[in-house]
């Protein structure tokens, strides 16, 4: 039931995000394809979720600096067989930031299909990584986890031009303020 509940979700994010079409087919089909998507022993690559996590204002978005990747990049991890990866994107973002009091917004925000280098034993693989909309509610001082090097409260309006962000990252931006494209 999980499986086919994902898929929904990726039908409707197809139909709400035109550009989206072209992951949401990609995601789809591996979904379809590997019935442990969700397992990270799937050497190929798995699903992962993330969470923007954004302020009680809509303003600002926890970024966490990744240990081991050494980029800003939103907060998130491995589903571990999970496939409610909204209930992931959530648990993660208390996970690595400390928060509490987080809300999920059910629907999915953004798709991202990106490659994790080789690192000592466990190679080269995909992240499918579907990322929802988490909100602070409540307290927004954070606790830095083992799983960054520090995190921060960034102004999402300069994170959508800014051309040392990630990619992904400015695509959420602009997605999150209405922007095009």
């Amino acid at each position: 039931m999980e499986r086919d509940a994902l898929l929904d979700l990726l039908k409707i994010h197809a139909s709400d995000v035109e550009e989206a079409e072209g992951a949401v087919i990609l995601f789809s089909d591996f979904i379809r394809s590997h019935p442990d998507c969700a397992q990270r022993h799937l050497q190929i690559g798995h699903l992962t979720g993330s969470a923007w996590l954004v302020s009680r204002d809509g303003r600002r978005v926890l970024l966490t600096h990744h240990r081991k990747l050494g980029r800003w990049l939103q907060l998130g991890g491995h589903a571990d067989g999970d496939l409610d990866l909204a209930g992931v994107a959530l648990r993660e973002a208390e996970e690595e930031s400390g928060l509490r009091d987080l809300t999920v917004h059910p629907e999915i925000f953004d798709l991202d299909r990106h490659w994790i280098p080789e690192r000592g034993e466990e190679p080269g693989h995909w992240h499918y990584d579907v990322r929802f909309v988490v909100r602070a509610t409540a307290d927004e001082h954070f606790a830095v986890s083992d799983e960054s090097h520090a995190l921060a409260w960034r102004e999402i309006a300069l994170l959508a031009d800014d051309p040392s962000a990630d990619e992904s990252i400015r695509r959420m931006a602009r997605r999150w303020l209405g922007l095009p494209g």
